[in-house]
């Protein structure tokens, strides 16, 4: 087709383990088990059903669907939708003799002239990182650690990695925040801002302590508070975490019409603020979480 570029992007290892071993972790892709994915650093694979031919999903952006699927030696995904192109990718293990095997993922996608240029500045940088620390991810799961330095994160993509990172959304103030709730009977202002967990990310809310720089008032459960009292106002911030997101809710109680006028100065931007920190602190306890591969290395083991 005229315009058109095909772009073909092949990877591959050698890892010191068996196909059967590797290959199972290939056939646990999208499962909450699933050692392959370096989530939640990068967007993990989703499928609306278990790995299987017929089976819709993606990572982030990108949408496929499986196409060929051989348990244990290689899956094909198909894409749909315009979110990379038209064309497909696929992982393979093929067996190198008794305790060894090689691990390859092949993208082929026919891609406009402007997405060709897009995809070599901004994508393929994300896409080689990616597929690294997925083989990276593999030797960990069979063989305990790496027997060689992780894969690099060039800037590039760690810049796309930024720009791209899940934004807060607003919602109610969520009522099994019990502390925040407690803390004033009347609080003149409330707000809250929710960012989905990724897998992996911890639920254990003191893990999300220095969110912001103010003092801990208690925790309970899932909840941790955080505040500060002053003269024209007392503030506090909780931290909620469920199985599914963490939420950033404050409320704060103004003392005088020093206070009132601070804060009708503050408030506007005090939503910018939350946002910020809540999405930073979010990035940052994702970049601290064991890669997948040591956090399910015993499920691997288990299958070999």
């Amino acid at each position: 087709m005229r315009g058109t570029r095909t772009l073909r992007n092949v990877h591959e290892r050698i890892v010191q383990a068996p196909a059967e071993t590797v290959g199972a972790l290939v056939d646990r892709l999208a499962t909450p088990d699933d050692a392959l994915f370096p989530t939640p650093v990068w967007p993990g694979m989703v499928l609306d059903r278990p790995l299987a031919v017929g089976a819709d999903g993606g990572h982030g952006r990108i949408r496929y669907r499986v196409t060929a699927y051989e348990p244990g030696r290689s899956v094909r995904f198909d894409t749909t939708g315009d979110g990379l192109g038209a064309g497909w990718h696929r992982f393979d293990v093929e067996p190198l003799g008794p305790g060894r095997c090689r691990i390859s993922h092949v993208l082929e996608v026919t891609l406009s002239a402007g997405r060709f240029a897009f995809f070599k500045l901004a994508i393929e940088p994300v896409h080689d990182t990616m597929v690294e620390e997925i083989f990276d991810n593999a030797e960990r799961a069979v063989l305990g650690s790496l027997p060689h330095p992780p894969a690099r994160r060039p800037r590039r993509a760690l810049l796309v990695n930024r720009l791209l990172w899940v934004r807060p959304t607003g919602v109610p103030v969520p009522a099994d925040a019990r502390l925040l709730h407690a803390a004033f009977e009347r609080p003149d202002f409330t707000d809250a801002w929710r960012i989905p967990l990724a897998p992996g990310m911890p639920r254990d809310p003191r893990a999300w302590r220095h969110l912001l720089p103010f003092t801990e008032r208690g925790a309970e459960g899932d909840e941790l508070m955080l505040g500060e009292d002053a003269s024209h106002l007392d503030f506090r911030a909780s931290v909620l975490v469920d199985d599914d997101s963490v939420t950033l809710a404050t409320a704060v109680r103004l003392h005088s019409p020093y206070g009132r006028l601070y804060f009708a100065v503050a408030s506007r931007v005090h939503p910018y603020l939350a946002r910020r920190s809540l999405r930073r602190a979010h990035r940052r306890v994702a970049f601290a979480v064991r890669p997948a591969g040591e956090r399910n290395a015993r499920a691997a083991a288990q299958d070999s």
